[in-house]
């Protein structure tokens, strides 16, 4: 029978709520190796996890076994519930509700 192949690269944009900067020079190594770490543990190859103090990006490639959804959902789940852990001051620490995902990402590689 014959294999089918995908290799399916997305990009994944959140915020924090409120778009608050609340991800300061201390946590921010730290938190995009915690949400690497959930994509690999989803086998999903996390390519680069970035951002800024109020927004993270994610590249990585998406597996055939989870919906887009689903890693996303896991992700910000799973880094809120760590980064809460990381100090009291983000004890109030949430993800906001939007989120951008994008599987076309090649313009935003080329520059």
């Amino acid at each position: 029978m014959p294999q089918s192949l995908s290799k399916v690269y997305t990009h994944l944009i959140f915020s924090t709520k409120h778009r608050k900067n609340l991800i300061d020079d201390s946590i921010e190594n730290d938190l995009y190796n915690y949400i690497g770490g959930i994509c690999k543990d989803m086998e999903c190859n996390p390519i680069q996890v970035g951002g800024h103090k109020n927004h993270v990006h994610i590249l990585c490639l998406l597996s055939r076994k989870i919906t887009q959804m689903k890693l996303l959902q896991e992700i910000k789940q799973g880094s809120s519930k760590w980064i809460k852990t990381m100090d009291d001051r983000y004890t109030n620490f949430y993800w906001s509700r939007k989120h951008s995902g994008d599987t076309e990402v090649s313009r935003y590689l080329r520059k």
